[in-house]
């Protein structure tokens, strides 16, 4: 029996029904990864106050975009094997099922030799990385046996179980989306976020002018208006989101506060302390003997940090 020959049609369909399937995998596990860092943060690393400036985005947007593209080219590869049997012997057909069982099979290897040498290292199992470990385990094996069982031809034995199959991934799909808005919070709400972060900066900013103004005139600025020499500080940074001056206060001979309104908590870490830690202070100068970094944490609406400077850390100008 001759072999059935492979159309154009043929070729591109399944090329681009498994770039859309791979891609839009990817694109699903990395996109849980963010949910499980960003409800799981890491208390050693920064993480961003937009996270939709990150991964998540561009992940969404590839599952939205690729996994709607992967199914309809799938609806177009099986109307074409109803109509023609032969179709579904055709060599493209088969390399691609046996190259996901073979990439499914290797992932699931890996994944579970990552574990058990994380395990057998003695280091600690956080509940981030089981969660993400999990992930990996569970999609790599569904795929794994949606695949084998459409090269032994289960779904043509029971199309009805294949649309439910169908049907139910296409809502885990929409559901880990919508779920990001309710984990992550709406674009506009990190927008939001991204506007409080560039907060913290322009006050870090204005910090280290008060410092220098100090340093050079052996006295606090009366005023933030005191500060703008384009000469020596450049211009002033102004609150991005108002239009208006951050707020500053001289409270002593070495003591001052910056104030700014946030729009909401911060989250993470921004040169956190831990909860026993007694107050800000001024961080060392580089060169000098360890870094001690201020305390930027911030709840919403207004919020004053307390500042004062150490004159054995950032002696005077004579």
């Amino acid at each position: 029996m001759d072999k059935p020959k492979i159309t154009a049609k043929d070729f591109f369909l399944w090329a681009g029904a498994m770039v859309a399937f791979y891609w839009s995998i990817i694109a699903f596990t990395f996109l849980i990864f963010d949910y499980i860092n960003y409800s799981f943060p890491n208390p050693l690393a920064y993480y961003p106050s937009d996270p939709y400036q990150s991964g998540i985005s561009y992940e969404m947007a590839s599952l939205i975009v690729l996994f709607p593209l992967y199914l309809l080219l799938v609806r177009f590869i099986r109307r074409s094997i109803a109509l023609d049997s032969s179709r579904k012997d055709i060599w493209v057909r088969r390399w691609a099922l046996i190259l996901t069982l073979f990439i499914a099979g290797i992932t699931i290897a890996v994944d579970l030799i990552t574990l058990l040498t994380t395990f057998l290292n003695g280091e600690t199992l956080t509940t981030a990385f089981l969660l993400k470990v999990l992930i990996i385990l569970l999609v790599a094996s569904g795929v794994f046996m949606h695949f084998i069982a459409d090269l032994r031809g289960y779904w043509d034995t029971f199309p009805l179980r294949r649309r439910s199959v169908g049907i139910g991934a296409a809502i885990l799909a929409v559901v880990t989306v919508v779920s990001g808005f309710f984990i992550v919070g709406t674009p506009a709400q990190a927008r939001l976020a991204r506007f409080d972060a560039q907060k913290v900066s322009d006050l870090q900013n204005i910090q280290s002018h008060v410092v220098n103004y100090w340093q050079a005139k052996h006295t606090l600025p009366t005023t933030i208006t005191d500060l703008n020499n384009s000469l020596s500080y450049g211009p002033l940074p102004m609150d991005a989101q108002t239009g208006e001056p951050y707020g500053y206060q001289a409270t002593g001979t070495l003591s001052f506060k910056l104030c700014a309104v946030f729009n909401v908590p911060s989250r993470g870490n921004q040169n956190s302390y831990p909860e026993s830690f007694s107050g800000p202070t001024m961080p060392v100068p580089a060169g000098g003997r360890g870094m001690v970094q201020d305390n930027w944490q911030h709840g919403s609406g207004q919020v004053c940090f307390d500042r004062t400077i150490d004159p054995s850390f950032y002696p005077p100008v004579k």
